[in-house]
């Protein structure tokens, strides 16, 4: 089976490694935080004192970080990955981060002949702990076809898009339709509660009809038991949407929705709540968190 390193063994990579370790492929990590590998080593798991370390001993390495900056700084660094990558290997960054970065990363990659795919995830740290994450990925076909039975161990969709960049294009699109359906699940129970409906009648019935989609059945639910823990954070949140607003501003297209949406993400992040979690936007309305209003 090929090596793998991994890098970045946050809420998402941690429950990935899992699984490629629970499929029998030898893995070798790394994280900023090393205490955050403790319960992948027991597993099985090799640790690794530098992303360049982990590339060295390795097939295939996947890297998933919080933001752009630090890609680069895993990719390009002092000891990064580039430093020990070479042609037999291919690299694979699923953060989330911009479709001009994974266009630089590539193409860097072409330079020394080195495959380098941008495949970026949905489904949150549900999809990622479950395996069925979805995975959008940009590139050249021949190494996506060598690393597809890898992503396939912990997805339940994955598709190549296009060139480098469709991938992180491709989750640009889909973030993009997750702000209108949290925008809308949150003003549904405004609303609903205004009205003095009872909020969980509603959510069974509407989540029945048309209205129904993942936020909905997903997080309403979590905002009603006063849970805000983070399945995405607010701060990633905001980052991803910042991204595809600049990306549409380059394409000379306009984005009312999703604008609106960052801002209304940002100031929940300027408040003190960019850790927790993407359905915490209803705090803007109801600020205590626990204050949801009850209607007898």
């Amino acid at each position: 089976m090929k090596k793998i390193g991994f890098i970045g063994t946050g809420v998402m990579g941690a429950s990935i490694v899992k699984h490629l370790l629970k499929a029998g492929y030898p893995v070798a990590v790394y994280n900023r935080t090393k205490s955050k590998t403790d319960e992948l080593i027991a597993k099985g798991a090799t640790w690794h004192e530098t992303p360049a370390s982990v590339t060295k001993e390795s097939d295939v390495v996947f890297t998933i970080v919080g933001y752009p900056k630090d890609v680069e700084e895993v990719y390009l660094g002092k000891n990064g990955i580039l430093q020990e990558a070479t042609p037999d290997k291919i690299l694979v960054d699923m953060t989330t981060s911009t479709p001009t970065l994974a266009k630089k990363l590539f193409n860097k990659g072409q330079k020394l002949n080195i495959q380098v795919l941008d495949a970026p995830v949905s489904g949150g740290n549900l999809g990622a702990k479950n395996g069925t994450l979805t995975i959008m990925v940009g590139g050249n076909e021949e190494a996506y076809r060598q690393v597809e039975p890898i992503f396939e161990v912990f997805s339940g969709k994955v598709k190549l898009q296009g060139l480098a960049g469709s991938g992180q294009h491709t989750k640009m699109a889909n973030q993009i339709m997750i702000a209108g359906t949290m925008t809308g699940m949150t003003e549904l129970l405004i609303y609903a509660n205004a009205a003095g409906l009872n909020l969980e009648s509603v959510l069974d019935t509407v989540g029945g009809g048309s209205a129904q989609n993942w936020s909905l059945t997903n997080y309403a639910p979590r905002i009603l038991k006063e849970d805000f823990t983070a399945g995405f954070f607010v701060k990633h949140f905001v980052k991803d949407l910042k991204i595809a607003l600049d990306e549409a501003k380059k394409m000379e297209i306009q984005l009312p929705g999703t604008s609106l949406a960052e801002k209304l993400y940002e100031k929940l992040e300027e408040q003190g709540d960019g850790d927790d979690g993407t359905q915490a936007l209803i705090k803007l309305w109801w600020p205590e968190g626990k204050a949801i209003p009850k209607n007898d």
